[in-house]
């Protein structure tokens, strides 16, 4: 998201109060390259907006101000900061995003140097990307079974290091030589991008790189960025790519007016292409960079911090050294819970959090249970339920990718670009109206042919020889539905409407009854759909007209992720190490520290799975992750690994985490757990019903099969 405010400069006495001597450093710096290296729980986000705030208070305009960080809810909570200091909202001048949305930014206002037919283009999420992939590996026929995943990640990491497919093909097999993922991604990836320019779209990774590609061609186009944004400051730098590093890097090549904000003790994305290289190299990217560190937290009580830095004291690899000091009192000691199994670990964590919230005034959400992956979080979401204990897991599906909301908007994306051929084979036969996969084929063979674009022969069917009279009914059905949203659109209806009116139409609400499990689920799904109708209904309200600017919004929203949008909930949080970053409770339990889980497996395993959706990485990175684990608690903490666990479907002896090893046992106490006490006998039925009616609630979604050809 981008945010945008003016800001009067009146505020001398709200900036830099209450800031440490080295947080008012950071803050007072104008002028060349700053690294401010900020531990966990250190205040940078209140660092960084001081900053902005300061460099306006000295006169830098507003509007040459550009602070670039990686989640929506990130930039919408800088941008909040900076205008409790500045005081008034008036005017769009300071540009807060993540680095997709300028890059978006950047491509929506220069099609015409990109050299793109008009102003339209799409952008693929991840299931359309997937299902390209998916389509390529039809067609080539290998014969094997691949984890799609895996081969987006080796495509991904081309990309972003400015490779074709033969070039990262030699690069990899000069340094470690290819495994059977490499050869497939160096075949697909060349169809993959053929695939994206015959449907004149972009992928998450193109938001970035086709900028830099652009900035590096054309002087003129990247000397007018330049120009607009003289000081630029990039939050979670440790989490930056090589391609965010080059974008950066040109755009302030000239002014040398950058900030970054980060700690390399909390890279833990690799996996996602980060590269802890950029902050550990920053002096070398950005010759005569001031260097400030930020080690007093205040978070975290000392008996916690005290071993988050042991964690650290055996790590071997490259890092910038840097003690967390704390502000609080000692607090609890920390405890290692040694349980006997899985579900006795799961049992004491649960009982530990009802305790806390009828003796100690905690509430759900004060509370959390860290684990490395996503498999272990069965029985504990069992032993939660059993206590009535209201709970939620974070990394669920995206708001955004929910199949209804992508199903309606595609709609909307055809009625003001019929040439998205991507949206338009969403929704061609949904809901069915008789045009299958037959006859898809005969139009897109016919298209193809006539070198003609599919909706032209969508809107003109009986040009096809041999054309299914129920499937000429249907396309004369969908022309009749988006025509008609068209007109209101043309009449000025508000955005809206027009997506009700969408809804209405193709039955939408119908459709979801009839394909839901249960009535709660349906009511599920179409209060996502009221929810797509309230975002729309704001944008109205802000005066926001069709157009144009009804499509940027429309890609806006493909960047959309829901960041912690639930956190307000009073619920318990279930998530994995990674999926922590950046939250903190007062009571965590970090569970299932054994070797095989943490560090996973993975990390001295196949290749083949070596960057898995949360996928380990390094031994170094691993280390980091149970660091940032750790520096979640604020208050109470518990570390707990169990004696045996399931694998290949028997329990089988653990071995306890090296990580848990090497730090110093004076630091913890240590129990054995084998038999925790049961919760009460009308909690456990409740539990167990509320759990049958949770599973059998589940919602089901699908995804039409895709089909590609050459977009005109």
């Amino acid at each position: 998201m981008s945010f945008t405010i003016g800001l009067p400069c009146f505020m001398s006495a709200r900036v830099a109060t209450s800031l440490n001597p080295s947080q008012r450093a950071a803050v007072e710096h104008e002028h060349g390259p700053l690294l401010v290296l900020a531990g966990a729980g250190s205040g940078k986000t209140s660092v960084v907006t001081q900053r902005i705030a300061r460099l306006i208070e000295r006169g830098h305009p507003a509007r040459s101000i550009l602070a670039m960080t990686f989640t929506n809810k990130a930039a919408g909570e800088m941008f909040e900061r900076v205008a409790r200091l500045v005081g008034a909202q008036q005017g769009r001048d300071l540009t807060v995003s993540t680095f997709h949305r300028f890059g978006l930014t950047v491509l929506g206002k220069e099609t015409r140097a990109l050299g793109m037919r008009g102003t339209s283009f799409a952008i693929f999420d991840q299931a359309d990307t997937s299902g390209v992939v998916r389509e390529i590996l039809r067609t080539v026929k290998t014969g094997k079974n691949y984890d799609i995943g895996a081969i987006l990640a080796r495509i991904s990491a081309a990309k972003n290091a400015f490779l074709d497919a033969d070039e990262w093909a030699k690069r990899e097999r000069e340094s470690r030589g290819l495994d059977d993922y490499d050869e497939i991604a160096s075949i697909v990836y060349p169809k993959y991008q053929s695939a994206l320019k015959s449907f004149q779209a972009f992928d998450f990774d193109d938001l970035i790189c086709e900028v830099v590609r652009l900035w590096r061609k054309r002087k003129d186009v990247l000397d007018k960025w330049r120009q607009r944004y003289r000081f630029v400051i990039v939050d979670e730098y440790q989490d930056t790519n090589h391609a965010q590093l080059e974008l950066t890097r040109l755009l302030v090549e000239e002014h040398k007016n950058v900030c970054v904000g980060g700690d390399d003790d909390q890279a833990i994305y690799a996996w996602r292409g980060a590269d802890v290289r950029n902050i550990l190299d920053f002096q070398e990217h950005f010759p005569g960079a001031k260097v400030i560190k930020l080690e007093h937290n205040y978070r975290s009580v000392g008996a916690v911090l005290d071993l988050a830095n042991a964690v650290l004291q055996k790590q071997p690899g490259r890092r910038h050294k840097k003690t967390l000091m704390a502000t609080r009192d000692k607090g609890p000691r920390v405890e290692v819970i040694v349980a006997a199994d899985p579900d006795v670990e799961a049992a004491f964590a649960a009982n530990e959090i009802q305790k806390a919230l009828e003796e100690k005034g905690l509430r759900p959400r004060d509370c959390a249970i860290l684990y490395r992956s996503n498999l272990q979080a069965q029985p504990l979401e069992a032993a939660l339920k059993e206590r009535q204990i209201p709970y939620r897991m974070i990394g669920g599906q995206q708001f955004f990718e929910r199949k209804e909301v992508k199903d309606l908007l595609a709609y909307l994306r055809v009625v003001l670009d019929p040439e998205d051929e991507m949206a338009l084979r969403r929704i061609v036969n949904y809901p069915a109206r008789g045009i299958g996969e037959a006859a898809l084929a005969k139009l897109t063979s016919y298209a193809t042919a006539k070198d003609t674009t599919l909706w032209h022969v969508v809107s003109k069917p009986y040009l096809v020889n041999e054309f299914p009279a129920v499937a000429m009914d249907g396309c004369r059905q969908l022309l009749r539905i988006t025509d008609g949203a068209r007109q209101r659109l043309a009449k000025g209806e508000p955005s809206a409407q027009v997506l009700r009116y969408l809804a209405e139409e193709i039955k939408l609400k119908e459709d979801i009854i009839a394909g839901s499990t249960t009535t709660p689920a349906a009511q599920r799904r179409w209060n996502n759909i009221e929810g797509l109708f309230v975002l729309f209904s704001r944008r109205d309200e802000q005066g926001k007209g069709g157009g144009e600017d009804l499509i940027d919004y429309l890609r806006f929203l493909t960047l959309q992720r829901d960041d912690g949008d639930e956190e307000a909930e009073d619920k318990v949080t279930l998530t994995t190490m990674h999926g922590t970053k950046g939250l903190e409770y007062k009571l965590v339990f970090v569970v299932g520290l054994e070797e095989g889980l943490l560090p996973h497996a993975r990390t001295l395993g196949d290749r083949a799975t070596d960057i898995p959706l949360e996928g380990a990485h390094s031994l170094d990175e691993e280390r980091r992750l149970f660091y940032v684990a750790v520096t979640r608690a604020k208050d109470k903490l518990y570390l707990c690994r169990s004696r045996v666990r399931l694998a290949r479907g028997k329990m089988m002896p653990r071995t306890i985490s090296r990580f848990l090893q090497d730090i110093p046992p004076d630091l913890y106490d240590e129990r054995e757990v084998n038999a925790p006490e049961a919760p009460p006998l009308e909690k456990t039925v409740a539990g167990a019903s509320a759990l049958l009616a949770a599973l059998s609630s589940a919602p089901t979604t699908g995804e039409a099969p895709l089909m590609m050809r050459r977009r005109r």
